[in-house]
C-alpha cells in the first residue's frame, strides 16, 4: 500500500511537472510569434562606400548631409587627402570584400529592436550608419543621439591581416557574429543603471544584469556569443564554476572595493587574475560569467517577473534571493 502510494505521488510529481513544462513552452511559442509581429525596418547608411566614392565637386554638399561627421577644424584638403590615403584605401577594400551588404547585419539588428519593443515599449529606433574608423576596436559602436555609428572595420574577422599586432583576446571580439551581442552592449548603457556602489559584487550583478538582457533580446545566439567566449572558455567556466565563487567567497571579494578587481576579474583580457596556477587556463571576464549566473538564478525562481521588472531591481535584492549555489 505505500509503495503503491509513493508510486502515484511520482506519477502526479511527473505530471504536474510535464504541464508546466507544456505550459512554458507554449507560452514562449507565443511570446516568439507576438515579436516576430512588430513592424521594423532597418537600412544602414553606408556612409563608408559614399565618402569613398564622392567627388571633389559633390564635397560640399555631401559634407553638409553628414556635418556631425566633419568638425569644422579639418579642412577640406583633410578630407580629400583621407580619401586616397593608401592605409584607407586598403581599409575600403578590405570592407568591401567582406560586406558587400549589409542584408545580415540589418536583420540582427530588426530583430534585437523587435525583442527591445516588446519589453521596453518606449524604446525608439535609431537610424544606422556605418564607417571606417581606424580599426578603433575600443569603439566598435558608438551611439551618437539618435544615431548609431557601426565601424564596420572592427568586425572583419579575428584572422584579418589588418588585425596583425592586436592581442588574441581582442581579435576574438573583432568577428561579425559578435555584433548582435556588441550592439546589446552599447543600447543596455540606457537600459540598465550602473551600479553606484564600488562593491565588487554590485559591480559583477550589473554586468550579469547586461547577459541577462541578452538572453531576453538575443535568444538565439549561444553564450559564448553573448559573453564573447570560445567553446573551450564557456567549458572552462562552467566546469569551474564552483570553484570561482568559493575562491571569491573565501578571499572576501565580493564587498571589497578595490577598484583592481575589475582589471582582474571583469574587464576584457586574456585570462583572469587569480595569483594560481589556473591564471593561464581561464578567460577574462570571469566575473562578468558569475554574475551573470547570479542573475540568471534569480530570474528562474522568479518567473513572473519581466527583464524590466529585473533590470530595476537592486543588486542586494537579487543577490539575497537569487540564492545562487553553483
Amino acid at each position: 500500500m505505500i509503495i503503491q502510494r509513493k508510486l502515484l505521488i511520482f506519477l502526479m510529481l511527473n505530471i504536474f511537472c510535464l504541464i508546466i513544462f507544456i505550459s512554458g513552452c507554449s507560452n514562449e511559442k507565443k511570446i516568439k510569434a507576438q515579436i516576430e509581429q512588430i513592424p521594423v525596418e532597418i537600412k544602414f547608411d553606408r556612409f563608408d562606400l559614399k565618402f569613398a566614392s564622392v567627388k571633389r565637386e559633390e564635397f560640399q554638399k555631401f559634407k553638409k548631409k553628414y556635418k556631425y561627421l566633419f568638425p569644422d577644424q579639418f579642412s577640406d584638403s583633410v578630407w580629400m587627402k583621407r580619401k586616397k590615403d593608401s592605409i584607407q584605401n586598403l581599409l575600403y577594400n578590405e570592407v568591401n570584400k567582406n560586406f558587400p551588404n549589409l542584408i545580415d547585419l540589418e536583420k540582427e539588428s530588426e530583430n534585437i529592436y523587435k525583442h527591445l519593443i516588446y519589453y521596453f515599449p518606449l524604446i525608439k529606433i535609431p537610424k544606422f550608419l556605418t564607417l571606417t574608423n581606424n580599426v578603433d576596436y575600443q569603439n566598435k559602436i558608438i551611439f551618437a543621439d539618435s544615431i548609431v555609428l557601426i565601424s564596420i572595420d572592427t568586425f572583419l574577422g579575428s584572422t584579418n591581416k589588418i588585425y596583425e599586432g592586436i592581442p588574441s583576446y581582442i581579435k576574438a571580439d573583432m568577428d561579425r557574429s559578435r555584433f548582435s551581442s556588441i550592439l546589446v552592449d552599447e543600447i543596455a548603457n540606457s537600459i540598465v543603471r550602473r551600479p553606484v556602489s564600488r562593491f565588487f559584487l554590485d559591480k559583477i550583478i550589473y554586468k550579469g544584469k547586461i547577459l541577462l538582457l541578452k538572453d531576453f533580446i538575443i535568444p538565439s545566439s549561444n553564450d559564448g556569443i553573448k559573453i564573447g567566449y570560445s567553446d573551450k572558455q564557456i567549458n572552462w567556466a562552467m566546469q569551474n564554476e564552483d570553484y570561482i565563487w568559493k575562491y571569491f567567497i573565501e578571499n572576501e571579494l565580493l564587498f571589497d572595493t578595490d577598484d583592481d578587481l575589475e582589471d582582474r576579474f571583469i574587464n576584457p583580457a586574456p585570462f583572469s587574475k587569480f595569483y594560481l596556477e589556473i591564471d593561464n587556463d581561464s578567460p577574462g571576464k570571469i566575473g562578468q560569467w558569475i554574475g551573470w549566473q547570479i542573475v540568471r538564478s534569480f530570474s528562474k525562481k522568479n518567473p513572473l517577473l519581466n527583464i524590466s521588472e529585473i533590470l530595476d531591481l537592486s543588486s542586494e535584492e537579487i543577490f539575497k534571493k537569487a540564492n545562487y549555489k553553483p
